[in-house]
């Protein structure tokens, strides 16, 4: 047991344990289950989860969620637009985001999926130097997508 000073005050049994907690006003808490003999300790209940709440907040904000952004390509798009498309992936890529790279085909582009196949090997060339690919392009029903990762 610990005291609401934060001096122990040994083992002891839950009724003594509740008496000393009743004098001081404050509540009885378990702090350690696992241990033998459990230990408790007399604190405020609503202080000390509070206290427990505000460090698993400080501990989330310092993890880096992993983003995954996306781009969206067609095969015949033009080489100013490409270049745009190629200065977002690599300002994302500096920010330590995935990227996410689709290419879609519509109608009749769908038989000419070698020349979209062309557009993204293009992509991977230019980005080789700020990522690497994660997921090599492969073709899901009218979508050819891969995924660039940070290096």
């Amino acid at each position: 047991m610990i005291g609401h000073d934060g001096s122990q005050l040994g083992v002891m049994s839950v009724q003594r344990a509740l008496e000393i907690a009743n004098q001081h006003e404050l509540d009885l808490v378990e702090v350690a289950s696992a241990a033998n003999p459990p230990v408790c300790r007399v604190i405020e209940y609503s202080k000390f989860r509070y206290d427990l709440e505000k460090k698993e907040r400080e501990s989330k904000k310092h993890q880096k969620q992993g983003r995954l952004k996306e781009i969206r390509l067609k095969p015949n798009i033009d080489d100013h637009d490409f270049e745009t498309k190629v200065k977002q992936v690599v300002s994302f890529l500096k920010k330590k985001d995935k990227v996410k790279i689709n290419l879609f085909f519509r109608g009749r582009q769908m038989e000419h999926v070698d020349l979209g196949r062309k557009v993204l090997d293009k992509f991977i060339l230019v980005t080789k130097d700020e990522g690497q690919v994660e997921k090599a392009p492969s073709l899901e029903g009218k979508i050819m997508s891969f995924v660039i990762a940070p290096k």
